[in-house]
């Protein structure tokens, strides 16, 4: 896609859209736009996502924790434990390839009981820490293709990428010949729709929500859609909820992150699955889960 402002839709290439109420908290030049017709949400332009943005940490110049990754892996410990135990049965003796893995949490859980788990992951600052846990970690998927020859994965999973990519359509073309005929592809991805922003109208999560690291947010039609394009079966598009009850009311009634921590009182195991089956009902979760399969003649 051309990275000056956007003019055609990516999805379906039409050249009206409205503005999405809301900021993108961390660049004032950027707006929140929605397809007019096929109702895909993506930023007014990407010009700002060169290869050295996630190459070089510029992604998280902000963050003064980013390179402490004892910290990472405690932070997304939850998010990684909840990823492996819905996909242990796809991870059990098989081969997993997780693109975009991050500091690798996934992957050092899924190791335990997967016959080879391997990563891409283009953040070079990560590539010691890769080293040192003993992981086979490649920058790009030529240089997985380079090292590992001809390899098929039973199980490739994208965790919170697709939504960074400028041209997520032609990245999951090139997945397609790492995968085994009969493996999946699991996508997880935020969710358009997301009760705070769509439902509930939230003011503070509109501006607190859009980043100008996600170029796209998807909704459970536009995500099949784009899988579609990119000529694969859709098996299944999933509604989950990762945050629970008490940050939402949290969000409405002080209008700031964190809430599940803060109101922890209010959750339990009965009212989290609730609360996400309502939401699910509507489209309203804040996470959609895909799975791929390649398309057989």
């Amino acid at each position: 896609m051309d990275k000056r402002d956007i003019k055609t839709c990516y999805l379906c290439g039409e050249t009206e859209f409205s503005n999405r109420p809301g900021r993108v908290r961390d660049n004032d030049q950027l707006h929140v736009l929605e397809c007019c017709s096929c109702g895909l949400v993506f930023l007014s332009s990407f010009a700002h996502v060169q290869d050295e943005f996630y190459q070089n940490s510029i992604m998280h110049e902000d963050d003064k924790a980013f390179l402490d990754i004892d910290y990472w892996l405690k932070e997304l410990d939850w998010d990684d434990e909840r990823r492996f135990n819905f996909l242990k049965p796809l991870i059990q003796n098989k081969t997993l390839l997780d693109f975009g893995c991050g500091v690798a949490g996934f992957l050092l859980k899924a190791g335990e009981i997967a016959r080879k788990v391997v990563g891409v992951e283009v953040e070079k600052r990560l590539q010691s820490h890769f080293k040192q846990i003993e992981l086979q970690v490649f920058q790009n998927l030529s240089e997985l293709e380079a090292r590992m020859k001809d390899e098929k994965y039973d199980l490739i999973t994208l965790f919170s990428v697709l939504e960074h990519l400028p041209d997520p359509r032609t990245v999951l073309g090139e997945l397609s010949p790492f995968l085994e005929n009969d493996g999946q592809i699991i996508i997880e991805v935020p969710n358009a729709n997301d009760a705070l922003l769509t439902l509930y109208n939230c003011k503070p999560y509109s501006q607190f929500n859009y980043w100008s690291c996600h170029l796209f947010l998807f909704t459970a039609e536009t995500l099949r859609d784009l899988a579609e394009q990119a000529g694969f079966s859709v098996n299944y598009v999933k509604q989950i909820q990762r945050y629970p009850l008490s940050n939402h009311l949290f969000w409405l009634a002080k209008g700031k992150p964190r809430g599940h921590e803060i109101w922890s009182f209010l959750d339990s195991e009965m009212l989290r699955e609730v609360y996400e089956k309502q939401l699910a009902a509507t489209g309203h979760c804040d996470t959609l889960v895909m799975s791929l399969s390649r398309k057989h003649n």
